[in-house]
């Protein structure tokens, strides 16, 4: 035997190394070049496909976040305004049994539904709350009324009134709900 190694075997530090394609072995396989830039090819197609889906929910996501801000702006400012308009209703409450007040009092109602009518063009809903089934999202108990006149847990009065602004609640209705009387 010589101390050559033969053709077909590689000596060991050869085997620790992988052949390229430009240190191909007669028995390997060549990669073709074409096949081989076409694979890059579909890598970069993927990537690229997959950036572009990525940027256009971005894009959906930034503008849905958009409207959503422009929607609920105003809360800030309706919810300085309600006190006010609270206000004017109790005077309105009150004046109404003083018969010479009756200008003032006509005065007082066109301001109130002028500005109830402001807060209907922007959106902004009183929530209906007298009669209803007490809802601890869109009504605040602050009493309850023994009663049998009504089911448990239903809306006698409402003390002050709630408004929301499309889905959400601005201020929630403070109100008396009827509990079961007791003889």
């Amino acid at each position: 035997m010589s101390s050559e190694t033969p053709e077909n075997e590689l000596p060991q530090d050869d085997l620790d190394q992988s052949p390229t394609d430009e240190q191909s072995d007669e028995g390997d396989v060549e990669v073709d070049p074409l096949t081989a830039m076409q694979d890059e090819r579909d890598q970069y197609r993927d990537q690229f496909l997959r950036t572009a889906a990525e940027m256009e929910n971005f894009r959906k996501r930034v503008n849905r976040e958009r409207v959503e801000e422009r929607k609920y702006a105003g809360i800030g400012l309706i919810g300085d305004l309600l006190p006010a308009i609270d206000n004017l209703q109790r005077g309105l409450d009150a004046a109404a049994d003083d018969d010479s007040s009756g200008n003032v009092l006509q005065g007082v109602q066109m301001v109130l539904k002028q500005f109830e009518e402001i807060l209907a063009r922007h959106g902004v809903e009183p929530i209906t709350a007298e009669g209803e089934q007490f809802d601890p999202n869109l009504h605040e108990a602050l009493q309850q009324r023994p009663t049998n006149e009504v089911p448990p847990m239903t809306v006698v009065d409402v003390l002050e009134r709630g408004f929301k602004l499309g889905d959400r609640v601005i201020r929630a209705s403070k109100v008396i709900v009827s509990s079961e009387e007791t003889d």
